[in-house]
């Protein structure tokens, strides 16, 4: 019977989160924006990063009836091979954003259907489904990639200037969508937010102003 691992979660630098999400989160892209970057360690071993931050779209806070500056998104759990379940570390994250932006309220997030992904550890953490998001995403170079990331990087989301300056084959492609899931950093927060809309939207929201002013930059 082996022992339990030893965990450690701090904060970790910009060059051990893009090493962890693009060796092993399937999405081999780091988020854009500004980041509050929680790295994990197992007996002492690096082993991943829980990354919080801007997601692509800006009203998304509404859909739970609250200020962009109340909502950020959790946009990668990226991790290694580990024995510590995923809820565990994503809980402690959370403990560690929620004393770190002290004005932060809720937590959106979501599972990619495409990936085979039904949230289990959202439903496990006591996440609340709060529906569905279809929506169109690029096949460029190879990759799925959203509108809006297209548009932040290049400054354009045309079809035709993508195909000549970037990838010729560029495309558009259905996705089979994702599950939508919050959790309430104040449960008086959540009672607030009952009525919550089923309405199909894109993307993430935009994390707070504590988030974006106080980040750190922990290196390994």
């Amino acid at each position: 019977m082996s022992s339990k691992p030893k965990l450690k979660l701090d904060w970790a630098s910009y060059e051990s989160s893009k090493y962890a999400v693009m060796n092993w989160h399937y999405s081999k892209a780091m988020p854009s924006g500004k980041l509050v970057k929680v790295g994990v360690w197992e007996n002492d071993i690096f082993i991943g990063v829980v990354l919080f931050g801007m997601g692509a779209n800006c009203n998304l806070s509404k859909i739970i009836h609250m200020a962009n500056t109340e909502v950020c998104e959790l946009v990668r759990v990226a991790l290694n091979k580990h024995k510590t379940e995923v809820t565990k570390i994503v809980s402690i994250a959370i403990k560690m954003l929620k004393k770190f932006c002290p004005k932060l309220k809720a937590i959106i997030s979501y599972a990619d259907m495409d990936q085979n992904h039904e949230g289990i550890i959202y439903r496990a953490g006591n996440w609340d489904h709060i529906g569905f998001v279809t929506d169109e995403h690029y096949l460029l170079k190879g990759k799925k990639v959203h509108p809006r990331s297209v548009g932040a990087k290049y400054g354009t989301r045309s079809i035709t200037w993508l195909k000549k300056h970037v990838d010729p084959n560029v495309k558009t492609i259905e996705t089979k969508g994702k599950h939508r899931f919050v959790y309430y950093l104040d449960k008086r927060t959540k009672h607030k937010s009952n009525a919550v809309s089923n309405h199909e939207t894109e993307g993430g929201s935009i994390p707070t102003s504590t988030l974006h002013s106080k980040q750190k930059d922990i290196k390994l």
